[in-house]
């Protein structure tokens, strides 16, 4: 499954409306980490059919950033059925967004 590019227009829709997870990766383009980062959320969406996974450029969607008070990039947040359940801040590798979304899916 490819990562969804989303905007504050279709936020609702695809995220918040959405039955199930969400996972949820706010970047911008000048970020060397959210460089570093998106092959992984990648190959993480290819990986995980039980859950969505969408990318929001911060830059262009400050409010929605806001909203989640996204303070740093890349910010990720994990969202259930609407309300978020999860966030973590930061690159890493694939084995710690694997226990993040394992974590998230446990609570």
């Amino acid at each position: 499954m490819a990562v969804a590019q989303v905007s504050k227009d279709s936020f609702q829709k695809e995220v918040l409306d959405h039955k199930g997870y969400v996972f949820i990766d706010f970047y911008a383009d000048w970020c060397a980490p959210c460089k570093v980062t998106e092959p992984i959320v990648h190959q993480l969406a290819d990986e995980m059919k039980d859950m969505k996974f969408v990318k929001i450029d911060v830059d262009q969607n400050a409010d929605v950033a806001s909203q989640y008070s996204v303070f740093s990039i890349p910010t990720f947040v994990i969202i259930k059925d609407g309300q978020p359940v999860s966030s973590f801040v930061g690159a890493m590798g694939k084995e710690g967004f694997e226990e993040e979304i394992k974590k998230a899916k446990s609570a």
